[in-house]
């Protein structure tokens, strides 16, 4: 829901702060509120889930949840305007972003040690449907909210972080005990390094660069590029050969615990599920994002629609979209119990 409603609401947001987000010099402002939250969420999520397998998921999920509601209370209180604004709320995002992916990280796990076999793609379907719901919800609250006061925005959040922060931590039990374990410091560094700068590349080039209207000929964001798809090659050798690349553990033994084992996509059900997930992910996220700037930028404004209303029937004309999700979240997992999720997946 937070995602969302920040995404439909940043018109009421950058006019709430006094800023401009489409003036020259200032179009980072406007991607790193969009995709801050993003970058930090693909960088930080697997090495979260690792810190729940070792010191037990429900603590790092619990965990998340104050981290998350302390960020919300925070962006709701921005003192600031025009650019300082913007960097504040970027910066709390970017708490926010640390937060949710502890909570990214570690639900489905808490699902599935706390379900059994049978039950498992209904609990999962229905865990994956309230996050596609609250996305879609989000549109339309933020629609709604922007119209009052765009702090509002940010307020919602407050009450729902706040309150899930009480209910897990008085609710959750820990079902799978942590096993403790050494940390894979090389593994971890190069990933988040690599994913991070790899990222953050990508956001550079697609900004305007000299009179060109992408960036992709910047130096530096060539140089992100390439360093940040190095250090993931590294990763990967660091994890399957650490000993060829001196990161051996003391006595000349690999490093018995990698931060991933890359040995999991010779599973082809895993590799499969992960691929269908990522394919999901883009066509969704496309979807809704190029839907939203389009609805808010070109469609409602052409058919006669006040710009200042734009948040609200972009939501609303998104809500269709959530009819879907509904239906198919639950209805998937409990035929998939019953009859194997490779047919429904597929």
């Amino acid at each position: 829901m937070d995602a969302s409603i920040v995404i439909i609401s940043l018109p009421a947001i950058f006019r709430g702060i006094g800023l401009d987000p489409l003036a020259p010099g200032n179009i980072s402002y406007l991607l790193w509120m969009i995709l801050g939250y993003l970058l930090v969420s693909a960088v930080l999520v697997v090495v979260l889930g690792r810190l729940g397998d070792m010191f037990g998921r429900v603590r790092i999920y619990n965990l998340g949840f104050l981290v998350f509601a302390c960020a919300s209370v925070a962006l709701s209180l921005d003192p600031f305007r025009a650019g300082a604004g913007a960097l504040w709320l970027i910066l709390w995002r970017v708490v926010q972003a640390f937060g949710g992916s502890m909570l990214t990280a570690n639900s489905a796990a808490i699902l599935t040690d706390a379900f059994p076999a049978g039950q498992r793609g209904m609990a999962l379907g229905v865990n994956q449907i309230t996050a596609l719901a609250g996305q879609f919800l989000g549109l339309l609250a933020g629609g709604l909210l922007a119209t009052v006061d765009w702090r509002a925005v940010f307020w919602v959040s407050v009450p729902i972080s706040v309150g899930g922060t009480i209910w897990s931590y008085l609710s959750l039990r820990e079902t799978a005990p942590g096993r403790r374990g050494r940390m894979d410091w090389p593994g971890n560094l190069t990933f988040a390094a690599g994913a991070g700068i790899l990222l953050a590349a990508i956001t550079y080039g697609i900004q305007p660069y000299g009179g060109n209207a992408t960036g992709w000929g910047n130096p530096w964001v060539l140089a992100g590029l390439v360093g940040g798809c190095f250090l993931l090659i590294l990763f990967c050798f660091i994890e399957t050969r650490p000993q060829a690349l001196g990161f051996a553990r003391a006595g000349g033994t690999p490093v018995p615990e990698p931060m991933f084992h890359l040995a999991l996509f010779r599973v082809r059900a895993f590799a499969a599920g992960n691929l269908a997930a990522l394919l999901t992910a883009i066509a969704r996220g496309g979807l809704q994002f190029m839907l939203i700037i389009w609805l808010q930028g070109i469609w409602l404004p052409l058919h006669g629609y006040d710009f200042e209303d734009t948040p609200l029937w972009a939501g609303m004309f998104m809500l269709p979209l959530t009819l879907g999700f509904l239906l198919a979240g639950p209805v998937s997992g409990y035929l998939s119990d019953r009859f194997g999720a490779r047919l429904f997946s597929t």
